[in-house]
């Protein structure tokens, strides 16, 4: 099983080595769940440059962020 396995993520920002449709592509390959919008039920959010109004709901409620680097070890760890 993945360490993405039935994960709520989000994705916020301009990702450097991905687009987004690769990103979510990923994600969903190793059995996470990507939606559009930060609630509490999002596992984390891996936020790009310029991550907007996403991240700092994510920081409000207290969800995990992940930089890029972060998403990219997952992946490798997968």
């Amino acid at each position: 099983s993945s360490n993405l396995g039935g994960k709520v993520i989000v994705l916020t920002g301009t990702l450097r080595h991905f687009t987004r449709k690769e990103a979510k592509e990923h994600i969903e390959r190793l059995g996470g769940i990507v939606t559009n919008s930060v609630s509490r039920k999002t596992d984390f959010v891996i936020a790009g440059e310029n991550p907007g109004s996403k991240i700092d709901k994510a920081r409000e409620l207290g969800v995990k962020i992940l930089t890029e680097d972060d998403f990219q070890r997952l992946l490798e760890e997968a």
